[in-house]
């Protein structure tokens, strides 16, 4: 990386962390006014009803700052990447909506926000056909191509994976924004490093991102006075995986991913054990991080050790990915 990459990405995490703590401050007086509040989920751990009533679709002031690289980057892959990061945080917004109007947490089913996930990257993936190739995984001299038909298909499994892992995350104050930082800065590291396209600067867009989610965490660490509900989530979890696409290293998600792959398994190990089990469960509760909890550990230092998980799988991604 050149000494020229650094200041790059410092200055474009600076603007979109200062746009995202103004736009927080901003919404912290607004969407009380506008009763726009968390309902906690009936089947979380006791603990967390006492968030009922704190702000959400706090993902506003992340989408702000990603929303302004367009002012340092234009292009069709930047175009693309924006298309999907706002067109997921849509549908996370009308999740959010109809949760807080009907005074429950359910909006959305699951089977139309993963249709609609499905067909956003549909539209993403036609668009940056050129772009990302056939290839899945490259590191110095050898390169994963499969057809492009299997591209296609996995490319739309990545992005739904994704999106919906990362929202899974978001169950504790500072989780979700804290644990996408890592993996962000791996891909746009990967891009200004081995592949900087030329003439689109789409990392912007990430840079933008990373700086967004750590303004966030001013107001969403614990305690949190504000959550980014599914509007922030499923835009950072597609982020993730159009930065991931357009690298060129699909597969390196599930390595940069770790945590979110980790917390996707463990719902779905605990739903399919328990009905074949009759009703037994593997952890006490899914997804992981709610299981730590229930053992004892303060909510704090669950987010905390995910972080620290993000950050060593982060690593060692970035070292597979740069190889060469």
């Amino acid at each position: 990386m050149t000494l020229y990459d650094i200041p790059t990405l410092t200055w474009n995490v600076a603007l979109g962390f200062g746009i995202a703590l103004g736009v927080g401050w901003l919404l912290l007086g607004l969407l009380p006014r506008m009763q726009v509040r968390q309902i906690a989920y009936e089947d979380a751990p006791e603990s967390h009803q006492g968030k009922t009533g704190t702000p959400t679709m706090g993902g506003l002031a992340i989408l702000a700052a990603v929303a302004a690289a367009a002012m340092v980057s234009q292009g069709p892959e930047t175009t693309a990447l924006l298309f999907l990061v706002f067109g997921c945080a849509l549908i996370g917004f009308i999740d959010d909506y109809l949760g807080v109007r009907r005074g429950k947490n359910a909006g959305l089913r699951a089977r139309t926000k993963f249709l609609a996930t499905a067909l956003v990257a549909t539209v993403f993936l036609r668009l940056v056909a050129d772009v990302g190739g056939d290839t899945l995984f490259h590191a110095g001299s050898f390169a994963l191509v499969v057809p492009h038909w299997l591209w296609f298909v996995l490319g739309i499994l990545a992005i739904t994976g994704t999106a919906h892992a990362v929202n899974l995350t978001d169950g504790l104050d500072g989780l979700a924004a804290g644990a996408i930082v890592p993996p962000l800065y791996v891909f746009w590291a990967i891009a200004i490093v081995m592949r900087l396209p030329a003439g689109d600067n789409w990392p912007a867009v990430v840079g933008f991102a990373i700086g967004g989610c750590l303004g966030f965490l001013v107001y969403n660490r614990h305690p949190a006075r504000m959550f980014m509900g599914d509007t922030g989530s499923l835009a950072l979890g597609a982020l993730l995986a159009g930065a991931a696409i357009l690298d060129g290293q699909m597969l390196l998600l599930l390595v940069v991913g770790g945590v979110f792959v980790a917390e996707t398994l463990s719902v779905m190990l605990q739903v399919a054990y328990f009905k074949l089990s009759g009703g037994r469960r593997i952890f006490l509760m899914s997804p992981l991080h709610h299981h730590f909890e229930l053992k004892g550990w303060p909510e704090s230092v669950v987010t905390l050790r995910f972080w620290l998980a993000s950050t060593l799988c982060s690593v060692v991604g970035w070292v597979i990915g740069h190889a060469r």
